[in-house]
């Protein structure tokens, strides 16, 4: 499995959380959810978005040793979890051009990780990756192209995919109009500590974000 993180930038924990978890997870979302004009950098019309960092289902979820076992591997340093908000495409909307959450491809400094509260695939929003592409950016596409490699994952309520914040991913278009709420959580290397806190506000993060957590041996 750690090989396999290793060269794809990606895991995909199956049932990871309870139903127990997901259901108060589903409650912590739709009780903050905030319309755009609501959060200090306004977000996307076609996306749904909620405040939730301050919730202890949330708070719970993020320490799951499964995930913290793989954002470990993967940034290979001490880390803390830096940033944890809910998302969801609105009907019609959530198509993402592939892209990096690190910008261009470089040692790794933070992990992405999405914790799906409903079922998901290519029909409602799913997140779709390309493996390995966060090695370098010779293999991305060109702009406007989808990269032939590019994977569509499907699962249920309860899964965690964990990836390089260099990998390339993005949603796909929910045309079905179902729901598709997760939780979006970031994991990053405390050396990023004293950075991130001067963009705390914008990024409308309240929880405390001194916990640090070890990479597995």
């Amino acid at each position: 499995m750690t090989d396999r993180l290793d060269a794809d930038g990606y895991l995909l924990l199956r049932n990871t959380a309870s139903h127990t978890q997901v259901e108060a997870l589903r409650a912590a979302f739709d009780a903050g959810e905030r319309p755009s004009e609501a959060w200090p950098v306004p977000r996307g019309r076609d996306w749904r978005h909620a405040l939730v960092d301050l919730d202890p289902a949330v708070r719970e979820v993020c320490r799951i040793p499964q995930a913290l076992a793989a954002a470990g591997r993967l940034l290979g340093a001490s880390f803390f979890l830096s940033q944890v908000e809910g998302r969801e495409p609105c009907a019609g909307g959530g198509w993402q051009a592939l892209h990096r959450d690190g910008g261009e491809p470089g040692p790794t400094q933070t992990v992405s990780v999405l914790i799906f509260l409903d079922r998901y695939g290519p029909q409602n929003g799913g997140t779709r990756v390309v493996a390995g592409t966060h090695r370098g950016a010779g293999l991305a596409a060109p702009a406007g192209v989808e990269h032939p490699a590019t994977r569509a994952l499907s699962g249920e309520a309860g899964d965690i995919l964990v990836f390089d914040a260099n990998l390339l991913h993005g949603a796909t278009r929910n045309v079905s109009g179902a729901r598709r709420r997760s939780l979006l959580a970031a994991y990053s290397l405390v050396s990023l500590r004293d950075e991130l806190a001067k963009s705390r506000e914008l990024r409308s993060v309240r929880m405390a974000t001194d916990e640090v957590f070890e990479p597995p041996p």
